[in-house]
Formats: structure tokens, sequence, C-alpha cells
């Protein structure tokens, strides 16, 4: 396996591991407490990795990891957990789906990485793989859920183009850099969970486990892999990544749940996973920016779907 394909392997795990938070939260978490839920994913997972590292950021990177956690997490969860309950399920993911279309214009404003058709078109086939997968016949549709799941992958895909402009401080690897956005982004969460849901429930070992697999493995395993691909593959390729999400979820609902997967579904699945594989082919590499602290960068990101299959949980 090359170096590049191993690469991608590693940050595919990121995706296929979020694509299991709609299992978790509806079996393992309390019900109703979707902001609680985003800040004991992001918190803990960021306040872990900056024991671990022992690294503050440092001049600009005090507002950059601001920007980046805000954008990241701190304002994608509570947009997306509003999209969630005001969508069913399905139109959320579908119109989360749109986040490698938005990396292609963001990465063109922002990176000079020129659209080209192919990258256009294979966003669009993922796009539409997803929405086989998960939109139901009937789905109703709601202005201000579609507005907050607009926004909520309008600022994943922010968050992407600009962890790759700016990428990491020099002698800083992407642990660190991946706690300083999952703290900051923790931290914008926690006022708004508290003043729209309250006090924190009471929680019994099962609620325990569930989070502290969210937080650990769902959240800083797997953003340090999504962070680390962004320092090493182009913006498009690694967004275009995002549709394992729901592809992952809808398979450990077939598996776990016996939830069916009938002919349209499977297409979906089909279409999603080869624009996910056509992506990564022979894509264009960007020219190398000199920018201040320039090394690989990292980033979360498109979750394109992390937890758009959250957005099933019923209040």
């Amino acid at each position: 396996m090359s170096r590049k394909a191993a690469v991608i392997a590693l940050t595919a795990l990121a995706p296929i591991s979020w694509g299991s938070t709609y299992f978790v939260t509806t079996e393992f978490l309390p019900p109703d407490r979707p902001l609680f839920t985003g800040l004991m994913r992001a918190l803990p997972a960021g306040l872990l990795l900056l024991a671990v590292t022992r690294k503050l950021p440092q001049g600009a990177w005090w507002w950059k990891s601001a920007v980046l956690g805000g954008l990241n997490i701190g304002a994608f969860f509570p947009l997306l957990f509003l999209a969630a309950y005001r969508l069913p399920g399905g139109v959320a993911a579908v119109v989360g789906s749109v986040g490698p279309l938005f990396v292609v214009g963001l990465a063109a404003l922002f990176l000079g990485d020129r659209p080209t058709v192919r990258s256009l078109l294979t966003a669009i086939a993922a796009a539409f793989g997803v929405s086989l997968v998960v939109l139901k016949a009937g789905a109703a549709l709601d202005l201000v859920g579609v507005v907050a799941g607009l926004l909520s992958a309008l600022s994943m895909s922010a968050g992407t183009v600009f962890t790759k402009r700016w990428g990491r401080p020099e002698g800083v690897g992407a642990l660190a850099l991946t706690g300083w956005q999952l703290t900051a982004g923790g931290l914008i969460i926690l006022p708004i969970a508290f003043l729209i849901e309250g006090a924190p429930p009471a929680l019994d070992s099962a609620n325990l486990l569930g989070y502290a697999y969210l937080a650990f493995g769902n959240t800083a395993i797997s953003y340090f892999l999504w962070f680390r691909g962004i320092g090493q593959l182009s913006a498009s390729s690694v967004t275009l990544l995002g549709p394992l999400s729901p592809i992952s979820a809808a398979v450990i609902g077939w598996a776990a749940l016996g939830q069916a997967l009938g002919p349209v579904q499977l297409a979906g699945m089909a279409i999603a996973f080869g624009a996910t594989l056509f992506g990564q082919l022979n894509p264009r590499t960007p020219a190398v920016k000199k920018a201040e602290s320039f090394s690989s960068a990292e980033r979360n990101g498109q979750e394109l779907s992390m937890d758009l299959e959250v957005s099933s949980v019923r209040r």
C-alpha cells in the first residue's frame, strides 16, 4: 500500500466512526439532550489532549484556534442540532451533504484551488448517493431547519479550508492542534447547552459508557485522524470522504438495529461510495503556500454526517 493510500485509509476511519453516532446516541445516551451530548463529545476530549500534549497556543494561534474551534465544533454542533430538530433525519443528512460543494468554492476563494468539472460532478454524485440512502418519501421541509443545515455544512467546510490555509505552528503536532480546537469549541457550546437545556441529566453506567466512547474514540481519535489527513491531502479529497459517514450509519442500522436496506438504499450507497473513491484518484495537488508557521495542516471539518444521522433522534 502506498503512503498516500495509507493516509486516505486512516483519514477515512474518522467519518466511518462518526457513522456510529446515531446508534450510540439512541441506544446508550439520555434522550433530548443534543447540546449536552455535543458538549460531552468536545470538551472532555479537548482537555484530555491538552493534558497529553502539554502545549497551549502562542501569539496569533489563540485567535486562530478559537476561530477554527468555533467553525468546526462550536458553531457546527448547535446549527446541526437545530436542523436535527426541525427536519427529518434524512432531509438533514441530504442538506449537510452539500459540504463538498462548499469546500470546492471556498478552496477556490481562499486556497487558490480552481474548481474543476471533475470535482463538482463528484461532489454532486456523492450528495445524490447520500440522498438515496437516507431520504424517505414524503419528507417535510422546514425553512429554519434547512437554513440551519446549510449553515452547519458551511461552517464545517470553512473550518476545513481555513485549517488547510493556516496549517499549524512549527513544532506543534496534529494532536495538540486537535486539542485546541475541541477545547475552544466545547467552551463555546458550554453556555449554550446550559441556557437551552439546563442542568446536566442524571447519568447511569450505560450513559457514561456512551459518552466515553463519543468523547475519546468517536471524537479525540477520529478528529486527530481527520485533521492529520487534511494536512496531507487536498481539501476536496478529504471532504469527499464525508459520505462514508451516512453509509456507515446505514450499515450499522441494518446490522445492529434491524433497519431495512432496499434496492434504492443499496444503489445510493454504491453511488456515494463510488464518488468517494473517485474523489481520491489523481487529485490535483495544490501549490505549496508559504503562510506564517506553515507545515502540514490538520483539521476537523467535514463530519459531513458526523452527526447528521444523530438528527434522527427524536425529542
